[in-house]
């Protein structure tokens, strides 16, 4: 019967993780590239008390055996790559990623850093940055006196010049591939590292190589279904209650037990 509070407690401590990323999921509803995360649950060690196959007599033998499991545990959080909606902005250096792929920006320290966060404008020198202020790598920098910024599908970057008929091309706007884009690590502000379990980026043209194409003016919104999330926290609250109810159980059976006479 202790075993029964144990294992009760292990599933409630697994809901509560199971909550904590669902309010993360909900309060980034908003936000742009955001990707939902979902909670993956494991089953503990058993303890075996009768293998199966153990003999039962000079020629029969046990069909099945007798395993007691001790409850449950997080093992992991996958993060779900399914695409966001695409909201349209009418920023000229918006752009949204339709399929697979990362924009690449370069940190603060120098290492590259990953996102779907297509909002994109520009700093004092120009240069095409993020909302924090990181730049595209590689860099790209607009003339102070362009008239029009053009971002086709394969990211290529042409401005209109004052006196020009012709748009001239000022950079290329690259996208990064994963082997296992889940593996990677969350890094908060929007971005994403590779770790050893996503493998190294893979850098070319939008378009090529199984990479998704840029859409200009427009964003990814975030991929998180709030109905779906809803139904999730429903759940993981019954789950919880169900737990607490065995809890409850079991020390109403040990109170029985106690006042034996």
């Amino acid at each position: 019967m202790f075993r029964s509070l144990n294992i009760a407690a292990t599933g409630m401590a697994a809901q509560e993780t199971n909550l904590e990323a669902i309010s993360h999921n909900i309060s980034n509803g908003n936000t742009v590239g955001y990707k939902k995360q979902r909670v993956d649950f494991q089953d503990l060690l058993y303890q075996t008390v009768r293998q199966a196959g153990t003999p039962t007599g000079p020629t029969t033998m046990s069909p099945t055996g007798l395993q007691l499991g001790t409850g449950v545990r997080v093992v992991s959080t996958s993060r779900m790559f399914q695409q966001g909606s695409i909201l349209q902005t009418g920023n000229q250096l918006d752009v949204s990623v339709e399929g697979n792929g990362f924009l690449v920006v370069q940190q603060n320290d120098g290492t590259p850093a990953y996102t779907r966060n297509g909002a994109l404008r520009t700093d004092g020198d120009g240069r095409v940055v993020t909302a924090e202020g990181l730049p595209l790598d590689p860099p790209i920098t607009i003339p102070p006196d362009a008239l029009n910024v053009a971002i086709s599908s394969n990211g290529t970057v042409s401005v209109t010049l004052p006196g020009q008929t012709t748009p001239s091309d000022v950079g290329q706007i690259q996208l990064a591939n994963f082997v296992n884009p889940s593996g990677m690590q969350a890094m908060g502000h929007n971005l994403l590292t590779p770790t050893r379990a996503s493998g190294e980026a893979q850098l070319g043209e939008p378009g090529a190589d199984g990479r998704g194409t840029l859409l200009q003016g427009a964003v990814e919104q975030s991929n998180v279904d709030i109905v779906e999330e809803m139904i999730g926290l429903i759940s993981a609250q019954r789950s919880y209650e169900i737990n607490s109810k065995v809890i409850t159980t079991a020390d109403d059976m040990l109170r029985a037990a106690t006042q034996l006479r």
